[in-house]
């Protein structure tokens, strides 16, 4: 699989002045390249040689892979929604590069006792400069595997360097399937095929925040300030962000803990459907990102070497795991007329265990 380690360089002002404007030139190059296959209706075939830019010649290759691959999509994109009836095609835009960046292949940079060496044009001649990475003990673990491309752009007044790993996983040490159940008042509900369960996240305290930006931006608008209000906006993304990391590096550290193979979640083209809310919650949902927190759970899953399921979520919070008799909970609680009662939240997660993947298999067939 592979992972994107991201971190912070250091750089002179000269080297900014050049890496600006190896960006804008990288951007534009791809963009005029991207342009010249749409009129063809082709991919052009170009070597650097018939690229007019200044870059060295290793770069514009890279940004010939990435126009070549940016039209393919488009026309993918393009090729589907032709399939569709009539009412529902849309207008495909071609896309294009609008933040400046620009990307080296791994045999074009170096990065070795923390810096990072890469060519730019200087005088019409290709040079290596050396930067400085600002990395955690944890993001150098993550650089152990086959390095891919280095990207770098300008966030805000700092300049990232992003590189692409190829990590192989572990092979799972466990035999224990665990189910997950997604929600707003309980961010996340894990139970174990041996019962063992966790409670994870604070539905309250995202509420809570959720509610008071909404306050926020409503008073914004209302002044007339929508800079202050993007600003807001991205703020309280990164405080969601944030949460869903610290949620599924607690999932996954449970399961390790508890020797699980095989995470179940469910599947998410329907969750806002079958989500349990109330008509006070409604707005949380329809923003609360479900399919990012299922990523994060994935991905940092995969690394761990534990597998990743989806299930069918129909019935999930009301069949009762005892007797399998249907039961709408009341509140928080779940009771059922067998005597069993436990958290409803719990009841998803449980019968998640045993629910059908969306392939059709599942572990108890």
């Amino acid at each position: 699989m592979q992972i994107t380690v991201k971190f912070k360089i250091v750089m002179t002002k000269e080297q900014v002045h050049l890496v600006d404007s190896i960006s804008k030139e990288y951007i534009n190059t791809v963009n005029n390249i991207v342009s010249s296959m749409l009129q063809s209706e082709e991919r052009v075939k170009l070597s650097s040689k018939d690229v007019l830019a200044n870059m060295p010649s290793a770069v514009k290759n890279q940004a010939i892979r990435d126009a070549k691959s940016i039209f393919a999509k488009y026309k993918k994109a393009n090729k589907t929604n032709f399939k569709l009836p009539a009412e529902k095609q849309k207008v495909i835009n071609v896309p294009t590069l609008r933040k400046p960046v620009c990307i080296w292949n791994n045999q074009n940079y170096s990065l070795k006792d923390g810096i990072l060496s890469f060519p730019v044009l200087i005088d019409g001649k290709t040079q290596r400069i050396q930067t400085r990475a600002i990395m955690t003990d944890y993001q150098l673990k993550q650089l152990e595997g086959h390095l891919g491309t280095l990207r770098i752009s300008k966030k805000g007044t700092k300049y990232m360097a992003q590189i692409s790993v190829e990590k192989t996983p572990p092979a799972s040490k466990g035999d224990v399937v665990m189910g997950v159940d997604l929600g707003l008042k309980v961010p996340a509900v894990v139970v174990t095929e041996s019962a063992k369960t966790k409670f994870i996240g604070n539905g309250r305290e995202n509420k809570y925040v959720k509610r008071k930006h909404r306050s926020e931006r409503k008073k914004l608008g209302k002044a007339k300030q929508p800079k202050v209000i993007k600003n807001l906006n991205d703020k309280e993304q990164r405080w969601m962000k944030d949460k869903d990391h610290k949620i599924s590096r607690e999932i996954i550290n449970f399961a390790i803990r508890n020797n699980v193979s095989v995470i179940r979640l469910e599947k998410l083209t329907n969750i806002r459907n079958t989500a349990r809310t109330s008509r006070k919650n409604e707005k949380n949902l329809h923003t609360w990102s479900f399919y990012r927190l299922a990523q994060f759970i994935e991905y940092k899953a995969n690394l761990a070497g534990i597998a990743v399921e989806y299930v069918d979520p129909k019935y999930t919070s009301q069949i009762c795991p005892n007797c399998g008799t249907q039961n709408k909970a009341k509140d928080r609680k779940y009771k059922c007329s067998c005597g069993y009662r436990t958290h409803r939240d719990r009841v998803g997660a449980i019968n998640i265990i045993n629910a059908p993947v969306v392939d059709g298999n599942s572990l108890s067939a």
